[in-house]
């Protein structure tokens, strides 16, 4: 897999410009570099994944002796979306192929140029017999999933997911459910805001905004929030300088129709952008000031280029505004302070969260990536992922001697008493 990107670079990112109007530094970035880098990380370090785990024993257990051991769950089904369609189909890859398993890959239909490229290039890397490319539309995954699989691992929306886990349930196939939801930024009055602005406004806009993490709305300390609305549309305004002239291409018509919609909508100021082109399917980066809480844009996972910007008076109220909410695949928390950080990361369920940045816990394999409640189930990425498309097997081996007779029946009173204690 890491020959095959490194090798077919130029390819990669011609497809995913095709699919998405993706540029080749963003298609570095967002998929080849990100993938490369889960399987490098699971080389390096599968010997010791892969080792037995020994376990202590009560001492009623004595002599003998007991382990984990971690052994391939079977044919693994990988449901890739299509907003990352390299690294969220290849990156569950490398964990199932690390535990041992074969793997069905379904790419999204919604990136055909991506899809085509795999079905072919994946062949001509990786073992045939060990893993298979199938390409079609929701009725062919439907199809797949009921052929009963040892799991699952499907990338994309809340209401897709249910879908899934419901075709899987006739065969009892376990699944991990990597979805989205309104992943928050709380931005605290002392915050680096320059900073936070940049780096807000630089994930917000990557992927014309199409990423599971993507910072989903912005709730500011009302002390500072004007402030940091200015400071990312400069931010926004010098990112897309050399930008196309239309905004950030959207995927597909629907998606486009839908994002449309949120702006035409909206009961908040539009600080910046808000011009939609509909013959290039492309939307200007847009902030929006004060949305009302019941807009479109508040109520439904965004995934496009608009970043609603709200206040709060107490981080008592930002709490509780994140929380009145589905649980988000992540959350985001910019302060000087340790401990308002970590208020915030105790107190607000969420799938990751992320202090003094957005988004960068998914590029580190040796964390956990996974959501909570609507935002998923299950998680992957490292050892984390090795683990989830293992089986723990336990063993306990025991010696033939002592074999003590008090053990058997029939029990004497006297017999049963010591039972009792030693068990």
């Amino acid at each position: 897999m890491i020959r095959m990107l490194d090798e077919q670079e130029d390819q990669i990112a011609a497809a995913l410009a095709d699919d998405l109007g993706r540029s080749r530094t963003e298609a570095w970035l967002g998929d080849i570099s990100s993938t490369r880098a889960e399987a490098v990380f699971a080389l390096k370090h599968l010997r010791r994944w892969m080792r037995r785990q020994r376990q202590p024993l009560p001492l009623v257990q004595y002599p003998g002796s007991a382990w984990v051991q971690y052994e391939p769950l079977g044919v693994v089904l990988v449901i890739g979306p299509w907003n990352y369609p390299v690294y969220l189909t290849l990156s569950p890859l490398v964990a199932a192929l690390a535990a041992g398993n074969c793997a069905v890959l379904k790419p999204s239909e919604l990136a055909p140029a991506t899809s085509t490229l795999l079905a072919r290039l994946v062949p001509e890397y990786l073992d045939s017999k060990a893993v298979l490319v199938v390409e079609g539309d929701a009725a062919v995954t439907q199809e797949l999933l009921a052929q009963g699989f040892d799991h699952v691992l499907f990338t994309g929306g809340t209401e897709v997911g249910r879908k899934i886990m419901a075709a899987a349930a006739p065969t009892l196939t376990p699944v991990t459910l990597e979805l989205g939801g309104k992943s928050p930024v709380i931005v605290a009055a002392d915050a680096d805001l320059d900073v936070a602005a940049r780096r807000i406004a630089w994930v917000k806009c990557a992927n014309s905004g199409q990423t599971c993490i993507a910072p989903d709305y912005v709730l500011a300390d009302d002390r500072i929030r004007d402030r940091l609305v200015d400071k990312i549309v400069a931010a926004i305004e010098q990112f897309e300088r050399d930008g196309d002239a239309d905004g950030r291409r959207i995927v597909n018509n629907r998606q486009f129709t839908r994002l449309a919609s949120y702006l035409a909508q909206t009961r908040g100021t539009i600080a910046l952008g808000g011009q939609v082109t509909k013959a290039s399917l492309s939307i200007k980066p847009t902030v929006i000031v004060d949305p009302h809480p019941d807009d479109a844009v508040m109520q439904e996972e965004i995934f496009g280029p608009i970043l609603p910007v709200l206040s709060y008076e107490s981080l008592d109220e930002a709490i509780a505004f994140v929380n009145s909410r589905p649980k988000p695949l992540a959350g985001y928390y910019f302060t000087k302070s340790a401990a308002v950080g970590q208020r915030l990361v105790d107190e607000i369920p969420s799938g990751g969260a992320v202090i003094n940045h957005v988004a960068m816990h998914c590029l580190v394999p040796q964390l956990p990536f996974g959501g909570v409640g609507a935002s998923g189930m299950g998680a992957y990425h490292g050892r984390w992922g090795f683990e989830a498309l293992s089986h723990r097997k336990s063993v306990l081996r025991k010696t033939f001697h002592p074999d003590l007779q008090l053990l058997y029946p029939p029990y004497s009173e006297r017999a049963l008493q010591i039972l009792r204690k030693i068990f």
